[in-house]
């Protein structure tokens, strides 16, 4: 056989499956862009709105997304909500770009992605002050024992005398000369500990992925082990991105290496934590109080699962990340790098990429000079999760809108 043909074929078997035309050629005239997992789309169309039609899904899993959407769609948006797996991302026929809007991207098997010729970028800086400030929040609650207060004068208990305070606000203690780990020190991370040092703590972290020098010009201790900053540590907090080498990183065996009494604060991801662990260190006093905004399993619910019975224990919804502010600049950002990638060529064009080493590695980006890699702890790539599949509701109608259409009349036009 022709040595020509037999290569030809072997090109044709790697680039199976791939979609064409080839991803980084033009896009449709007027391409289709989808918010997945929510409904309002009024701060991306005005950035959108000349170059693409917008439509949202307000979808809880792909099972709700229209037909349209899935087979037309080349650009999409997406919030924390919604779990994109290969077998989810298969089923997107013209599916070039998804912009994760926020800045972990867990919830998108982005290796998966790269193989389909499907670039992913998230919005690293949005809400990095909201979160760090979040986190100190849950950090001075611990200490300070504000939440436990509020609940006792809510029943009844004034806590007059010393003894009633004494009895109320049990555990509460002085934060200057306390040591706070950061495990993760990225964005969020640095913001945590320039606001914690402003409180008296002495702050150290761990990160194994940051290049040396960087503890000096924030004034920090690093820490050369994981055990280490747990031993050395009155308070820890998390701020790292989840991936398959540190899921359940807070675990039984690492909690016994914590300090007797230790606090714990998570505002990362839910999976770094064992919920299960946690809750038994609870009860047993090894750890002596916890806040955590995230959770294994979204939305929590405090009456299922091993927490609900757990004492000293704070939870939010999810929530730390969240401002007006951040909310709306978020949203542009991420209808901007849309746009960048309807004008420009992917994944060059993009401003973060967080899938474009496996994109570089794919047959059609062969020719391409891949971009210098910077590991870091807050997003180590090729992490898949894959959440349980979410009963159908039947499929929500998609409200496809013309962006232009949109602005004189919000129900142009209606899929079913």
């Amino acid at each position: 056989m022709d040595k020509h043909k037999v290569k030809r074929q072997r090109i044709d078997r790697i680039c199976e499956g791939i979609r064409s035309p080839i991803l980084n050629g033009p896009m449709p005239t007027r391409p289709l862009v989808a918010l997945l997992d929510g409904r309002d789309c009024t701060v991306e169309m005005p950035i959108l709105k000349d170059v693409a039609t917008v439509a949202f899904c307000d979808a809880q899993s792909t099972q709700e997304i229209h037909e349209k959407v899935l087979n037309e769609a080349v650009g999409a948006l997406m919030y924390h909500t919604i779990s994109l797996s290969r077998e989810d991302l298969e089923k997107f026929k013209a599916l070039r770009i998804i912009i994760r809007i926020g800045s972990g991207y867990d919830n998108i098997d982005i290796k998966s992605a790269a193989e389909l010729g499907i670039a992913v970028c998230n919005i690293p800086s949005s809400s990095v002050e909201e979160t760090a400030d979040s986190t100190l929040c849950h950090i001075l609650n611990l200490y300070r024992r504000v939440t436990w207060l509020h609940q006792a004068m809510r029943e009844g208990n004034r806590a007059c005398s010393v003894e009633q305070i004494r009895e109320v606000a049990g555990g509460a203690a002085r934060i200057r000369g306390e040591t706070l780990g950061i495990i993760g020190l990225g964005r969020v991370g640095q913001a945590v500990a320039l606001r914690a040092k402003a409180f008296g703590f002495n702050v150290i972290f761990y990160d194994p992925y940051l290049p040396d020098g960087v503890e000096r010009s924030l004034g920090l201790q690093r820490m050369g082990t994981l055990q280490d900053l747990l031993i050395h540590s009155d308070c820890i907090t998390l701020h790292c991105s989840l991936n398959e080498h540190n899921h359940h990183l807070i675990n039984d065996f690492t909690i016994k290496q914590m300090r007797q009494g230790c606090f714990l604060v998570n505002t990362a991801r839910g999976g770094l934590v064992d919920e299960k662990a946690i809750a038994q260190a609870l009860k047993e006093g090894r750890i002596r109080g916890a806040a955590l905004d995230v959770h294994e399993s979204e939305p929590f619910s405090f009456s299922q699962g091993p927490l609900k019975d757990a004492p000293n224990l704070i939870c939010t919804p999810h929530t730390a990340w969240y401002s007006e502010q951040a909310s709306i600049e978020s949203r542009e950002e991420a209808a901007k790098e849309i746009r960048r990638a309807i004008s420009g060529p992917i994944p060059d064009a993009l401003r973060n990429c967080v899938n474009k080493e496996y994109l570089l590695a794919a047959a059609q980006w062969s020719g391409m000079e891949p971009a210098a890699s910077h590991g870091e702890l807050n997003g180590a790539a090729g992490y898949r999760s894959v959440k349980g599949e979410m009963p159908s509701k039947g499929k929500k109608a998609c409200a496809v809108l013309n962006c232009l259409e949109f602005l004189q009349e919000p129900t142009s036009m209606i899929l079913q």
